[in-house]
């Protein structure tokens, strides 16, 4: 079995995002009242993608960013930052 995690996250993608591209942010100030994770991890998806695209003109290094934004799970960002935040019951808190 060959074990993709990294630092305790699904992936590196994921814990790199998380660390250099959401972390700090208060969910509430930046995307508003949200109420469930899905629309979270949406937010933060749209977040990330619209920064990347706005700081980098189109061609292949935008192609490769955006392809290693596809390899995130942005639902596990969601449940900690609403963890972190206190935003709301997850799913999975019972």
């Amino acid at each position: 079995m060959n074990d993709q995690t990294y630092n305790g996250w699904t992936n590196y993608a994921t814990w790199r995002v998380n660390l250099e591209m959401v972390d700090g942010v208060d969910p509430r100030e930046m995307f508003g009242n949200l109420t469930e994770i899905y629309d979270l991890a949406d937010a933060i998806q749209q977040y990330c993608e619209s920064t990347l695209e706005g700081e980098s003109q189109a061609g292949l290094a935008l192609d490769y960013a955006l392809a290693f934004l596809d390899e995130v799970n942005w639902r596990e960002i969601a449940k900690h930052m609403a963890e972190a935040y206190e935003l709301f019951q997850t799913e999975d808190a019972a």
